[in-house]
């Protein structure tokens, strides 16, 4: 049997940044678009702050303002 060092990478140490989790898919994908999340949320509350209060006003609203 081989000693474990005959088959160690010698470039290991080197690659190791590859590995990192900042080089991973998520992390890059969640920093392409910064605040979207946030923006989203805001959106989605918006409207459903319009829809609750648009229903409530909808009677206001058909006495024929052109």
């Amino acid at each position: 049997m081989a000693p474990p060092s005959l088959f160690r990478d010698p470039w290991a140490k080197r690659e190791a940044w590859r590995k990192h989790p900042v080089f991973s898919n998520r992390a890059m994908f969640g920093s392409m678009f910064p605040g979207f999340g946030i923006a989203v949320a805001a959106f989605s509350a918006y409207v459903a702050w319009e829809k609750l209060f648009s229903t409530a006003n909808a009677h206001d609203d058909h006495h024929g303002h052109h």
